[in-house]
């Protein structure tokens, strides 16, 4: 941590960078403390303490950025800086992000806002900052080269705009943009409606998802990868890393998501079912909204949903793409399905005695198994439950419905207590014989031919299997 960074708020895990002076840019003649965030615990809302009313929001592990008001301007400062991330507990990534964190604090503001944001650059390599999907002049935009100089290391650049939309949007880098976001370099943006009364909520989650591709026991993402990400997160968070989405019963409840990877994904909320009622472009009339439970988030796109917290429980929420439900995927994994390696298991335990063969059964015995591994990399399936292992990793999540939670609770509760006779159960008698349309097929039909050459001889011979 820098020396420059001192203690903040208590014991709240928040640290200020010292401020500088910039002259000659624009209106703006000095820059605000930058706040850094290096702990993963969600904050709590940050109620606005002047200008008009909103429903603050709440980062999934993460928190919104505290501004000044400067002579009528909203200021804001971001650090872009390598940063240490908790992806779950048992293993850190090193990344790039802003202010402490990857992904980078929230941002808020309200329709008619003027809005200052100050940007620092730590990095070993130029930056910038795309503010995507807000409406600003072309030359606050935030593309390298093309609407603005490039931000150099060391270097603090100003962008200024007037938030002329409500809405739900994203920021993240558009210079070496391949490095910058494989690295982690995103965060969100929100604009409130100034009508406080507008699409108000009681509870507003927001959350980006990014792909990662780290190699078990190391520490920093590959750069270089397009498709085979092994790690798939939330807010740079793979579960059981990822926090809960507690709901106090009867709340009005929105989710909002980006997507920063490089697939989609098809976020599915079990329980209540939900309307999108925002994208990135802005607000979806009522008229167009139709009842769902899974949504699909394209690349590079916003996707926000409302649901009323109607039914008690804990909900799964998660990517609906299995692979994306898993943490450390490799992907040259044989399939032992129906394999019976009980003879290879003698030969390989009187060299290895602790050798354990896996897989001919499936894979959820990895999910009770936990075995070891190279440190900092988590298991495949992993998560426990009140009935056992979940077997979940990477983009998956639980809604927390209970009563009696507070306005500003968002603590995780204990396990919900189900009501006698809402638990599914064993049945104890006797199961019928399965009946079967049409004839069995015998055991000749189901037999194999196939042609073997073994060493040394002039001619295949035949065998069935």
């Amino acid at each position: 941590m820098d020396k420059s960074r001192r203690n903040f708020i208590g014991s709240s895990a928040l640290v200020l960078a010292g401020a500088a002076l910039v002259s000659g840019r624009g209106k703006a003649s000095e820059i605000p403390e930058a706040v850094i965030q290096e702990s993963p615990a969600m904050q709590p809302p940050l109620y606005p303490k002047t200008g008009p009313d909103y429903q603050p929001v709440v980062t999934l592990n993460g928190w919104t950025l505290p501004f000044r008001m400067k002579d009528g301007w909203k200021e804001f400062h971001l650090v872009a800086e390598p940063v240490v991330r908790e992806m779950s507990p048992g293993m850190k990534a090193h990344l790039w992000g802003y202010n402490g964190q990857s992904p980078g604090p929230t941002i808020e503001c309200v329709e008619g806002d003027k809005v200052r944001i100050f940007v620092t650059n730590k990095l070993p390599e130029h930056t910038t900052v795309h503010w995507h999907g807000v409406v600003l002049p072309c030359g606050m935009d935030g593309v390298g080269g093309l609407t603005q100089p490039h931000i150099k290391p060391g270097k603090t650049f100003v962008y200024e705009f007037v938030a002329t939309k409500s809405g739900t949007h994203m920021y993240h880098p558009h210079a070496d943009e391949m490095v910058q976001m494989a690295m982690g370099m995103m965060g969100f943006l929100v604009i409130h409606p100034a009508d406080p009364k507008f699409q108000r909520v009681d509870r507003d989650f927001v959350f980006l998802m990014a792909g990662y591709d780290i190699d078990p026991g190391s520490y920093v993402p590959k750069v270089m990868t397009m498709l085979d990400f092994n790690l798939w997160a939330w807010n740079s968070r793979v579960f059981p890393g990822i926090d809960p989405l507690v709901c106090n019963y009867g709340d009005k409840v929105r989710v909002r998501i980006g997507n920063l990877t490089m697939t989609n994904h098809p976020i599915h909320k079990h329980g209540a079912p939900f309307t999108v009622t925002c994208t990135d472009g802005g607000w979806v009339p009522e008229t167009a909204r139709i009842p769902e439970v899974t949504t699909d988030v394209p690349v590079g796109a916003m996707r926000v949903f409302d649901f009323t917290a109607d039914e008690m429980g804990d909900w799964a929420i998660h990517c609906h793409k299995s692979h994306h439900t898993m943490n450390a995927m490799g992907h040259d994994v044989k399939t032992f399905i129906g394999v019976d390696k009980r003879t290879a298991q003698r030969a390989i335990r009187r060299l290895v005695p602790d050798y354990m063969p896996m897989g001919s059964a499936g894979m959820a015995e990895m999910g009770e198994m936990e075995m070891p591994m190279p440190d900092n990399t988590l298991p495949m399936m992993t998560g426990f439950g009140p009935f056992g292992p979940v077997e979940m990793g990477g983009m998956f999540s639980v809604v927390k419905v209970r009563k009696g939670i507070g306005r500003d609770d968002y603590k995780d509760p204990p396990d919900y207590d189900h009501p006698p006779g809402t638990v599914a159960y064993e049945f104890k008698g006797t199961a019928p014989q399965a009946m079967r349309q049409g004839p069995a097929p015998s055991a000749e039909k189901t037999r194999m031919e196939f042609d073997v050459v073994k060493p040394g001889s002039k001619r295949p011979a035949k065998h069935k299997h």
